[in-house]
């Protein structure tokens, strides 16, 4: 099996801290965790890291963070040819304060200016392609080149390219955040009808498989022509940076594999809700045993 992911590159400096910091204070930190990121890579890198000939399309800068982007890259085996180095261009960083009493994260990113098309080689072919808006002109050109592939948008922002995108796509995997801002519903979890009109806008408008993503609510989707909100798997959680890019990744992997679309949500939400557990997006993504066998362990 093989995958294409196009997406934003960035490298990543999370910092645990007890509490949020308050402004005019110093806090000593006892470490710093570092790894690359960045949403349609970080799916990639699960792809890779469970076994699937992946290739990532992305930009990084000719510097010293972009060269441990790949050499992270290439211990898993990732494709890294389609990389582009682009001169006068900083790789993305991001500061990432991740609160261990609530679980939560403060992300900061440095990014330059966008890089709307990268090398690409039209012969390049997969069973999977999975793109997160970043670089839009050669996903749209990955996603008519490879017609008969599973492709995944990560709808994360609400923006032109995801408008045009997610039309081209087999799943459009989509935040609660999008569904509200595309929609202009608010959801409201003790009223269901709010989140159906939001799945049916946004079904109307792309006219494909949509699944919304409710974090610690679960996600909802359409299944056999009925609607289902799906649980999600509950994990105390210590750092949720890359939980949703994991799901992504996660998904593509069992829906490629023939799962079900209830199976592969469920096991995508598995792998998520495992990645929560450590610290660091790409050091969280549990290992695909981890999280087939996750019935039998709890």
């Amino acid at each position: 099996m093989k995958a294409i992911c196009v997406g934003h590159s960035t490298y990543d400096i999370t910092l645990p801290v007890e509490n949020f910091p308050v402004e005019n204070k110093k806090i000593r930190l006892q470490k710093s965790i570092e790894n690359g990121g960045g949403s349609g890579t970080n799916a990639g890198y699960l792809l890779a890291l469970w076994n699937v000939d992946t290739t990532i399309l992305s930009a990084i800068g000719d510097d010293y963070y972009g060269k441990l982007i790949i050499d992270e890259f290439k211990k898993v085996k990732v494709h890294t040819q389609y990389i582009d180095k682009v001169k006068n261009h900083k790789t993305s960083s991001s500061y990432i304060i991740a609160n261990l009493k609530k679980g939560t994260r403060t992300i900061l990113t440095v990014k330059d200016k966008p890089i709307r098309k990268l090398s690409y080689n039209k012969n390049l072919k997969a069973d999977i392609i999975l793109v997160d808006g970043e670089h839009p002109e050669t996903a749209m050109k990955v996603l008519k080149d490879n017609k008969e592939a599973i492709s995944i948008l990560d709808a994360g922002r609400l923006n032109e390219d995801t408008l045009v995108l997610g039309k081209l796509v087999t799943y459009v995997i989509c935040s609660k955040d999008f569904a509200e801002e595309f929609s202009k519903i608010k959801i409201d979890y003790a009223n269901k009808e709010t989140i159906i009109s939001c799945y049916e806008k946004l079904k109307e408008y792309y006219n494909t498989n949509i699944i919304i993503t409710l974090e610690e609510k679960g996600s909802f989707t359409e299944i056999d022509g009925k609607y289902c909100h799906l649980p999600s798997v509950k994990e105390k959680s210590l750092d949720s940076t890359g939980a949703g890019d994991i799901f992504h990744g996660a998904f593509a992997y069992f829906i490629a594999n023939s799962y079900s679309l209830k199976d592969a949500i469920y096991y995508a939400s598995i792998a998520g809700a495992l990645s929560v557990k450590t610290i660091g997006s790409r050091y969280s993504i549990p290992r695909l045993e981890e999280v087939e066998n996750y019935d039998d362990i709890i």
